[in-house]
């Protein structure tokens, strides 16, 4: 069977989970996931990552290597940026642990560069929303208010499938604490 789903490397954000939420709920149900786990809210780690015939039990022993070998972090969301294409977001700060676990991510998978080699600089973020002419970069920030500053904590890297009505955590690892 073939199917139209992705896979990508995610790190959840709980707090900000309700909004994002959301948003798909508001843009499109089929990818809001009945999964608890599934981190809507999330800054991706690398994506798209491998397709589901190649997520192998190498491939998944690598990317458990690197989480349990990177420690939990804290980060703060709070300032909202637009990208060119239109992209609302969070920024985390600090950016330099997610640019670090990325880079790691991508040196144990070559074939899969960030957002498919797209971009020249690679920004760690959250999705927010996209702008159109009911959405802006204000509009946003006043709707995000509320969650904000988020002061978050790294603590799981996911594998997501990405895919309309079928949106779900394949697998899961923390954070390692050892190095805490």
């Amino acid at each position: 069977m073939v199917t139209s789903g992705h896979s990508v490397l995610q790190v959840p954000v709980p707090q900000l989970e309700p909004f994002v939420r959301g948003r798909h709920a508001h843009y499109d149900q089929a990818y809001v996931s009945d999964d608890p786990s599934f981190g809507h809210a999330h800054v991706t780690a690398l994506g798209p990552f491998l397709p589901r015939d190649s997520l192998t039990s190498g491939a998944l022993t690598a990317v458990a290597e690197i989480a349990s070998s990177t420690a939990p972090f804290a980060f703060t969301l709070e300032r909202i940026d637009t990208f060119p294409n239109g992209i609302v977001h969070l920024l985390p700060n600090p950016a330099t642990t997610f640019v670090a676990l990325t880079r790691r991510l991508w040196d144990a998978f070559p074939q899969c560069p960030p957002y498919a080699g797209e971009f020249a600089d690679v920004v760690p973020h959250l999705t927010l929303d996209a702008v159109s002419s009911e959405v802006t970069e204000a509009s946003t920030a006043r709707e995000v208010a509320p969650w904000l500053p988020a002061a978050c904590r790294a603590e799981q890297l996911q594998l997501a499938w990405y895919e309309p009505a079928a949106c779900r955590v394949l697998h899961a690892w923390p954070l390692s604490s050892a190095s805490c």
